[in-house]
């Protein structure tokens, strides 16, 4: 299990006062309301940067850091990530799960038989879907839905599934 979750990826400066625009890789962007601090992703490990202020702009969040007041200040952070701790996390409702967790999951169906193991979480408006890489190289798209997830026990890192028809 991850000790720290990716929450997003500094995209761009915004304007000359030290702002940077973050694109969210969590599911709600409203959460950056709620951070007080998050880990900066840099070549030699992690900077933590406390934040001053949170604007929402679309899909976006506009976020100011303590200390950094200018636009020279913040350009040089383009493209570096932002992580919480896992304390720091949004809990999760019963049934969710962070996505650094599922991933690299051993795929089973409900008789036991091994498909594969879970590539990636592709976002979806209605549902997310789960990118399962088979055992014979190709690629299984399964919806995440209470039908087809049976079991996910992140501890042991397996999950059980049942394929509906056609998807194979």
């Amino acid at each position: 299990m991850e000790d720290i979750l990716k929450t997003g990826i500094i995209t761009s400066a915004h304007g000359v006062r030290g702002e940077v625009k973050v694109f969210p890789t969590t599911d709600d962007v409203r959460r950056f309301k709620r951070l007080k601090e998050v880990l900066l992703e840099g070549e030699e490990g992690f900077t933590t940067l406390r934040l001053e202020s949170v604007k929402l702009f679309k899909q976006f969040a506009i976020v100011k850091f303590e200390g950094l007041d200018s636009r020279d200040d913040v350009e040089r952070l383009r493209g570096r990530g932002l992580y919480v701790t896992r304390e720091n996390a949004v809990k999760l409702e019963k049934d969710e799960y962070y996505i650094a967790d599922l991933i690299g999951m051993e795929v089973t169906d409900e008789e036991g038989k091994r498909l594969g193991v879970l590539k990636d979480v592709m976002d979806n408006k209605a549902n997310d879907v789960y990118i399962i890489e088979l055992s014979d190289g190709r690629e299984l798209l399964l919806p995440a839905i209470k039908q087809c997830i049976l079991d996910v026990d992140v501890e042991g890192m397996k999950m059980k599934v049942h394929v509906l028809e056609g998807l194979l």
